[in-house]
């Protein structure tokens, strides 16, 4: 689990070890989240070879301000599963752990990984 602008640090999620799901909520704003938020949880689940889900708030809110929504399920090799683009509903997409353990097979990044 991690939040928001947790996104911007690739460190963090290394940090976190072998997981098969990152799940992220979040509120980017409409312009940061226009310019980054695909970007950002596709390149997350690319490099971490899991799936990333993240639910992200979208619309005008009371005090004016305006988030990007996007709630988004994309999956080890960075395709798109699943995207809400705005306002209240649900994102579905399957959790193939075989393929996970496909891409993690055919392109052994975490493996070859040295600090």
């Amino acid at each position: 689990l991690s939040v928001c602008y947790d996104l911007r640090f690739p460190e963090l999620y290394r940090a976190m070890g072998d997981c098969a799901m990152i799940v992220m909520p979040a509120a980017f704003t409409y312009t940061t989240g226009s310019a980054h938020w695909e970007v950002l949880i596709r390149a997350r689940a690319i490099e971490n070879q899991c799936y990333v889900l993240a639910s992200a708030q979208g619309g005008r809110h009371p005090n004016g301000r305006r988030t990007w929504g996007h709630s988004m399920l994309v999956d080890p090799w960075g395709e798109v599963k699943g995207v809400l683009p705005e306002g209240e509903g649900v994102v579905v997409g399957e959790i193939d752990l075989e393929h996970m353990r496909r891409v993690r097979e055919n392109l052994p990044a975490l493996r070859h990984r040295k600090l």
